[in-house]
Formats: C-alpha cells, sequence, structure tokens
C-alpha cells in the first residue's frame, strides 16, 4: 500500500523514489492485492482555506499515475475521502498515541518547520502519521514502497500496529518498509541543489515538462561552483547533474546520446580531470531525461482527453478499496469491544 497527496503533478523525485518501484511491484506477480491511495484529506491538513488546490489535483495526480504505467486493472487506485472506514479507524488509533510523541517524529517536524507552523499547528497536520496508520492498516498491507524521508512515518505506524495489538489481540499487520535500491534515488535533490525536490520549493522537473521545459531546467541545474573553465577539474560530489545520472543513467545511454563515452564511472573521472564542461554533461541529462519522460508525456496526454474516464477508474477503486477497509475496521472494532448490537 503507497500513495501521494494531491497538492499538484508528480516530479522526478516521486518517479525514482516510488512510482517506478509500484509498476516493478505490480508486474512481479509477488503481491495479491496492491493499494494505491490518492490522500486528499491529508493535502487539507495544510490545505483547508484552498480545498480547490486539492480537488484539480486528484485528477492531476490520477493522470500522472497512469501515465507511469500503474494499470488499474493490476493495482486499486482509489481516493482517500471516499473511504470513510479511514477516518474511524484513525480516530481509535489517535487514543494510542501520545502528542509528544507526535510532536519528536522527524518527518512531522521538518514539515512544520517548512510550512512555518512553530506557533501554530493544525491538529489534522500533527496527526498526520496516525492518519497514514490508518491508511496502511486498513489494507492489511504487508510491503510499503516509499522515499527515504517517509522512514520515521512507518515506524510511527508500526509502533501504533504494536501497542493496538498488545492491547487487543493480534489484529494488525506490522507493514515492512521498500526503499529503492538505488541510494541515489532514496531522496532526489532539487534541481537548485537543495536537500529535496520539493513542489513547494519550487525545483522540480515535473513528470508532464515539455521537451523545453525540460531541457531549460536542467541547464539551469547546480553543480560544482568551482568548475567554472571548461579545463578546471570539477567535483561530482554535490553535483546535482552527476546526481541525476547516478539515479537515471544506463550504459545504453551512452550508445545512443553520449558515444564517446562508455560508462558514467568514465564521464565522471573526465570531468574531475577537468576538459569536461558542465553543457556538454547537462545536455547529455537532458536527452536521457527527454528519452525516460518521452511516452510518459505523451500517454498523458491521451489520457487527458477523457477525464470522466479517469474518475470512474478512481471510483471504481474507491469501492474496491471501501470493502477492504470495512473487513479491517468489522475487526478493530470488535477487538476493542465498541460492537454493542
Amino acid at each position: 500500500m503507497t500513495g501521494d497527496r494531491p497538492t499538484g503533478k508528480l516530479h522526478l523525485g516521486h518517479y525514482v523514489g516510488s512510482l517506478r518501484e509500484r509498476v516493478r511491484l505490480q508486474d512481479s506477480g509477488d503481491y495479491e492485492e496492491i493499494f494505491i491511495m490518492i490522500a486528499d484529506m491529508q493535502a487539507l491538513t495544510d490545505n483547508a482555506d484552498d480545498p480547490a488546490k486539492v480537488q484539480k489535483s486528484i485528477l492531476e495526480l490520477a493522470l500522472d499515475y497512469f501515465s507511469v504505467g500503474i494499470d488499474p486493472e493490476k493495482c486499486t487506485v482509489f481516493v482517500q475521502s471516499q473511504v470513510p472506514q479511514l477516518c474511524e479507524l484513525t480516530f481509535y488509533y489517535m487514543n494510542l498515541v501520545t502528542v509528544s510523541r507526535l510532536m519528536r517524529n522527524p518527518t512531522v517536524k521538518s514539515e512544520i518547520q517548512m510550512r512555518n507552523f512553530e506557533k501554530s499547528i493544525p491538529v489534522g497536520f500533527l496527526a498526520y502519521p496516525v492518519s497514514q496508520a490508518a491508511d496502511i492498516t486498513a489494507f492489511k498491507a504487508t510491503c510499503v514502497p516509499v522515499g527515504e524521508d517517509q522512514i520515521p512515518m512507518l515506524e510511527q505506524t508500526n509502533e501504533i500496529v504494536r501497542k493496538f495489538n498488545a492491547l487487543y489481540g493480534e489484529v494488525l499487520v506490522e507493514p515492512k518498509v521498500l526503499l529503492s535500491k538505488n541510494k541515489y534515488c532514496l531522496r532526489l535533490p532539487g534541481i537548485d541543489g537543495k536537500a529535496k525536490m520539493s513542489k513547494s520549493l519550487g525545483n522540480c522537473i515535473y513528470l508532464s515538462d515539455d521537451e523545453k521545459t525540460l531541457k531549460e531546467k536542467v541547464m539551469s541545474m547546480f553543480t560544482d561552483p568551482e568548475h567554472i573553465k571548461i579545463t578546471d577539474p570539477g567535483k561530482v560530489e554535490g553535483n546535482v547533474v552527476f546526481t541525476y545520472l547516478e539515479a537515471f543513467c544506463a550504459d545504453e545511454h551512452f550508445k545512443m546520446f553520449l558515444p564517446e563515452y562508455s560508462t558514467l564511472n568514465e564521464l565522471k573521472e573526465h570531468y574531475r580531470s577537468g576538459g569536461l564542461g558542465d553543457a556538454k554533461v547537462k545536455k547529455f541529462l537532458s536527452d536521457i531525461l527527454n528519452y525516460i519522460l518521452s511516452p510518459i508525456r505523451e500517454k498523458r496526454k491521451e489520457l487527458a482527453k477523457d477525464p470522466t474516464r479517469i474518475y470512474k477508474l478512481l471510483e471504481r477503486g474507491s469501492k474496491r478499496a471501501e470493502e477492504a477497509a470495512k473487513r479491517t475496521l468489522d475487526e478493530v472494532r470488535r477487538a476493542i469491544g465498541v460492537c454493542y448490537f
């Protein structure tokens, strides 16, 4: 089980951090069921004054999902607010975690600072990890593919699971985190060199960016500030362009776009020794990204022509998700003892 908040279009950080892995998992045949959630209620915790933004983004998010290869016939793609059982589960779980524990959650702390919530934190936002625990456990998820920054949230989920099971009996399943095997994909930096690619920071390359926009963003990328002349030796550590190459480049791309090199290590060594300009490396990265994103972009355009079909797919997935969540909620209510009649 996994998902995203509908607060805008998805970017390359989402793609390498989880989307690519979701497609692999759905095609692997290793899982009986895969649930992918559009977390609109969680998006409202810091967008309550702009619900239209969330509403619009639901379609954008679904288009991104289906265009990267997520198959609604193999996965249950649903909208969080359309599964009311998740709210009731969240309420029960709130009794199993303290405010101080939520405040210590590293992901929550960083998000609070980023949104300037230090003096006035919405209750819904603070309870975000509890809601996430409800989302995961409602579907008895055994595995959750996430980016590195979400690990503290999964740890909090497992704390709630263990406490619930200790109090009421073995009902909930403790999920495991699934991270990308490529360390450079765990947290893709923004094009400005900042630690995280983020919609709110405006340092993203979106999956739906056209070829011209993508090229402009790549050419503006942060590199080695001391690599001024082509002849200067350059650093690849902390160089955003090379970080992206580590995440996206394959040997086949050299044959296609830069045949004078065979491997990324060869390209890196030339850059380190001097004689290789930033513009050439950036063009190579731009060619790779456009090659990867071009079919996604084209499929997205086709899907966008029929938004009614997309909403019908989400409605179908939401009904399926509700059935699964209801089964878990019934077990939870019986375990707690709130079935009176």
